[in-house]
């Protein structure tokens, strides 16, 4: 006999929340409710068309539903949220987006779902935790997520999604990130929705310590989402060497590719700017062992500052790549970026475990001076 159909609610219909909508709903298990905001008109009027290396082309596009606020939403009981948004607490803390699923009337005829963060950064899980307890309704059930996704939002209702899409899940534990065995209950919730998602076609990881691996994925925004954002330039300008003189080949063709490390200070960028990336890494990696994790592959491992490095070498230096940051996209079209539950969390982290991390404290720096010209309606969207 089929499994039930659950039903799950998106919140957030932009480019991680419209893939992640396609594959709860190619599962076969899902019946997929979707708050779209911005461009609730532009998708009920011609749909979202996919374009995916992984999943193919995809006119028009469509949810089982489509509704345009989490209010309208709130007219039934659900087995999934699934909040998709950037946390921006400066702006809206998660009870807030989630106000009509957390409060009167809702609350006097349904019971709590579970609740699925695709998310960036740390501590995102806590004000919801916070909320959900305060309705008395049991313990809150929240799964916290890393996701890894090269899509981008190509237009209000176009979105490219390149060959690959992962996502580890573990359960939210309020103030316990070092235990390693979930419970018979936690791992029942954790198989139901990563069934969803692995019928659906991602690739999917069940852990029992999911903030360890949230901040081991903070590595990589830490150094890479920052260093971007800040030179405005995708991270090619880092890693992709030069290419061969006009009129010469490589692997059979010629190459015309940019940016890329140009020559002619390319050794200060070797010398100066990769050796700093590395101490801002390492800093990482001090402040995961003060938290509790050891310096073990199990654990927190010290080799992850360098491999971090050279996986995002390996990747930035293909001809081919064109994968951008989403913090330098946000940048440059002047929306909010995640600095807070990044960079300002990981310096208060620190703060409270009185470990030094001047680097990554004045990253928090720059990037509170960027969000708040952007918050403050001083920045205009800017070509790349």
């Amino acid at each position: 006999m089929s499994a039930p159909v659950k039903e799950v609610l998106v919140v957030g219909f932009g480019a991680i929340g419209s893939i992640y909508s396609h594959i709860l709903k190619r599962s076969g298990l899902a019946r997929v409710t979707a708050v779209a905001r911005s461009n609730y008109d532009s998708v009920r009027g011609h749909g979202m068309n996919i374009q995916s290396k992984k999943y193919g082309n995809i006119p028009a596009w469509r949810p089982d539903r489509l509704v345009k606020s989490v209010t309208e939403a709130a007219d039934g009981q659900y087995s999934y949220v699934v909040l998709t948004t950037k946390a921006i607490p400066e702006i809206a803390k998660t009870p807030f987006v989630l106000d009509a699923l957390l409060s009167s009337p809702y609350t006097d005829k349904h019971t709590q779902p579970t609740y699925v963060l695709l998310q960036n950064g740390l501590g995102v899980e806590r004000d919801l935790y916070d909320c959900i307890k305060n309705l008395g309704q049991g313990n809150p059930k929240i799964i916290s997520t890393v996701v890894w996704i090269a899509t981008n939002l190509a237009g209000k209702n176009q979105v490219s999604h390149n060959h690959f899409d992962r996502v580890t899940l573990g359960m939210y534990r309020h103030g316990n990130h070092l235990t390693t065995v979930n419970t018979s209950e936690e791992s029942s919730i954790l198989r139901d929705f990563g069934d969803m998602l692995e019928e659906g076609g991602t690739e999917l990881t069940i852990v029992p310590e999911i903030q360890r691996h949230k901040f081991a994925k903070t590595f990589w925004n830490i150094a890479f989402s920052s260093f971007s954002t800040l030179t405005n330039s995708p991270l090619t300008a880092m890693f992709r060497p030069a290419p061969p003189p006009p009129g010469s080949t490589h692997e059979g063709h010629v190459q015309s590719y940019t940016p890329y490390v140009a020559p002619i200070t390319e050794q200060f960028v070797r010398e100066e700017t990769l050796p700093v990336l590395q101490s801002i890494l390492e800093e990482m990696v001090a402040l995961g062992h003060a938290m509790g994790w050891p310096d073990e592959e199990g654990g927190l491992p010290s080799s992850l500052a360098s491999g971090t490095i050279s996986r995002t070498a390996a990747l930035h230096s293909n001809p081919e790549a064109n994968q951008f940051p989403s913090m330098l996209l946000d940048y440059r079209s002047a929306s909010p970026i995640e600095v807070e539950v990044i960079f300002g969390q990981v310096v208060r982290m620190a703060r409270e475990r009185n470990v030094p991390v001047p680097r990554i404290e004045t990253l928090y720096a720059l990037l509170t001076v960027i969000q708040n010209q952007i918050l403050g309606g001083f920045k205009t969207p800017i070509k790349s």
